[in-house]
């Protein structure tokens, strides 16, 4: 009896650990989506560059979340096409995630 309940609890424990990391899978790697945003976005929007200065910090995470909704309305629309969805989701995570209200904005620019 103490060898069933045991195995099922171990097998219901697996499930849980493989369909939480599932999920977070499809939030995005804030880590990579930082090293993705400086290497595709922060050359263009910092100051004195071709775009408006852009920080996580810049915009609220609704207003984050708009500019990812909408970012096909972008005039840097090309430069989207060419990021994979994990990668849009990686750094929607860092920016996201690192925002003006959220529980751990960023500390600098």
């Amino acid at each position: 009896m103490f060898r069933k309940v045991s195995s099922m609890l171990l097998v219901m424990s697996f499930l849980f650990v493989t369909i939480g990391v599932v999920i977070a899978d499809d939030t995005g790697n804030a880590r990579k989506g930082k090293y993705l945003y400086r290497k595709n976005c922060r050359s263009c929007h910092m100051e004195g560059a071709e775009g408006k200065e852009l920080s996580p910090i810049s915009k609220t995470q609704a207003e984050w979340q708009k500019v990812f909704d909408n970012r096909s309305e972008l005039p840097c629309k090309d430069q989207w096409a060419k990021l994979s969805e994990k990668d849009i989701n990686d750094m929607f995570a860092h920016l996201h995630g690192h925002a003006f209200d959220s529980p751990s904005p960023a500390k600098c620019k």
